[in-house]
């Protein structure tokens, strides 16, 4: 292997590989972006040390005495009760989680043209309970995007003062109001594409900003400096995902000059903190639109999409760097890493 990088991904797959596994399991066993992770499983491949066949991978005898050398095993070492991310539903959320659940049921389906996913059901409650621990939820919070229908999970414990939802998509925009009008919640929901010129009326209002950004740099630029320019001042905080997948560490460090430069701290970072389910509503449905699926010429049959979760607070006075309007094209939502977004 070409790096030390490279050699500490082929540990996490010869750590993961017990028998025969998944190509998409071994995918969400290791931190690699998919085309880092597709490069080095050739790699194996080439070198004899991995068999890659009909969708499952194993190991070769070369592979298994390699994993012997390096005393490494395939026995799970996060914990089995919470999914590995250190939360469980508390006894004071169950109440919200289980109306939330019946409400998700039926919400509008993810549609491509908009790029859109969802987080399971539990996953977005496990993001409610952080936020309250972080002591964020009793405030004004305002949401980029909301096909997690997080305005609706958080409202629902009675602890958010205001939450305004901005969507491009008018369906969820309307589920949203709908929803927030029949339970009394207090939630407004507001068609808003984040290319127009961000509206006057909204900025320096919220304590709090909840977005799951496009991945690539122009995107989240463009998505931070909307969640960014609603904030108050100095101590008030935001809160987005970001897998490994289809963000590089090339881009994680982007992106963490993007927040310095904006202002912030990164104070948080749960890592698979959150997965996109394969629901008959998700964009699991256009997977043969994906790039990865077209590249590994097998079927998704595993939950492989998770993102790390990040808390970010203003140690200055929140900078967006984008302030006005920016027309987007093709580039905003799709790079040479974005193997799990429909073409």
């Amino acid at each position: 292997m070409e790096s030390w990088k490279d050699m500490r991904i082929v540990n996490q797959i010869l750590q993961a590989v017990d028998g025969e596994v998944s190509v998409y399991k071994l995918i969400d066993s290791q931190d690699a972006s998919l085309p880092e992770f597709f490069s080095i499983l050739q790699k194996l491949q080439k070198e004899g040390i991995a068999i890659f066949e009909e969708g499952k991978v194993r190991l070769s005898e070369k592979g298994l005495k390699l994993k012997k050398e390096l005393k490494l095993f395939s026995s799970s070492v996060r914990c089995s009760c919470c999914d590995g991310t250190g939360y469980v539903l508390a006894e004071e959320f169950k109440e919200a989680f289980n109306e939330y659940k019946k409400i998700a049921k039926n919400r509008p389906e993810a549609i491509a043209v908009y790029d859109q996913g969802f987080i399971s059901v539990e996953g977005v409650m496990r993001r409610v309970e952080f936020i309250y621990e972080r002591g964020d939820l009793p405030s004004k919070i305002f949401v980029v995007g909301d096909d997690d229908l997080f305005s609706i999970a958080s409202s629902l414990t009675g602890m958010p003062k205001k939450v305004t939802v901005v969507e491009i998509d008018e369906r969820l925009v309307n589920f949203i109001n709908k929803v927030a009008g029949e339970y009394g919640l207090p939630v407004e929901a507001v068609v808003y594409d984040v290319q127009q010129a961000f509206p006057d009326e909204l900025r320096g209002k919220y304590e709090v900003f909840v977005t799951d950004p496009v991945e690539t740099i122009p995107g989240l630029k463009l998505f931070l400096s909307r969640g960014v320019s609603t904030l108050k001042g100095i101590g008030c905080s935001g809160y987005f995902g970001l897998t490994t997948l289809e963000a590089s560490r090339k881009k994680w460090y982007e992106i963490q000059r993007m927040l310095s430069e904006m202002g912030f701290v990164i104070t948080d970072m749960l890592r698979k903190f959150n997965v996109y389910p394969e629901e008959e509503k998700n964009f699991f449905r256009f997977q043969q639109k994906l790039p990865v699926v077209e590249k590994l010429k097998t079927e998704i049959d595993w939950n492989w999409y998770r993102s790390t979760f990040y808390r970010i607070e203003a140690v200055k006075d929140p900078k967006p760097l984008v302030k006005g309007e920016m027309v987007i094209d093709e580039n905003v939502y799709k790079d040479d890493e974005s193997w799990a977004t429909p073409y």
